[in-house]
């Protein structure tokens, strides 16, 4: 396992930045966004929303779905490695970059279901699947068709 494997679920926070080389090779980078949500402690403290900015970038198989579906504001699960790197700017001060090299990338949203809670909802990307929209996986568990009722046998 590596250590330096890192989940985040956020939003985007501009479109993609694409970009081909002449290798015939893409990549992709776009900011997300993550947010801690703000609360009160017991004393009464209030602890402000903090919101965290990522540098994600995006190789490989993952860059035809971010190209045609994410776009600024889609929410997101990203799976993938820390990567930290450094340059010279013109200054000739030594700078660093921490990005995050995804893995997976999927859509991600947090809707309300009717009874006013939270309904976490995944679309998930397959990178071997060709010209097929993404579908839908929810964590709202499924109700069965079933039934243990004597009342309704036909005899």
């Amino acid at each position: 396992m590596s250590l330096n494997k890192v989940i985040l679920i956020g939003n985007v926070g501009k479109d993609p930045d694409i970009r081909y080389f002449d290798s015939g090779v893409a990549v992709a980078n776009f900011p997300l966004a993550t947010s801690e949500r703000g609360y009160t402690l017991a004393n009464g403290t209030v602890v402000p929303e903090r919101t965290e900015w990522h540098n994600v970038v995006v190789r490989r198989d993952q860059v035809a779905f971010v190209e045609k579906w994410v776009k600024k504001g889609s929410g997101l699960y990203v799976e993938g490695k820390i990567r930290t790197r450094t340059y010279d700017d013109q200054a000739g001060v030594k700078r660093y970059v921490t990005e995050i090299y995804a893995d997976r990338v999927e859509f991600f949203s947090f809707g309300k279901r009717e009874d006013g809670q939270s309904n976490a909802t995944q679309t998930t990307h397959s990178s071997q699947s060709t010209g097929s929209v993404p579908y839908t996986q929810s964590s709202q568990p499924t109700q069965s068709l079933e039934t243990n009722d004597a009342d309704d046998l036909p005899f």
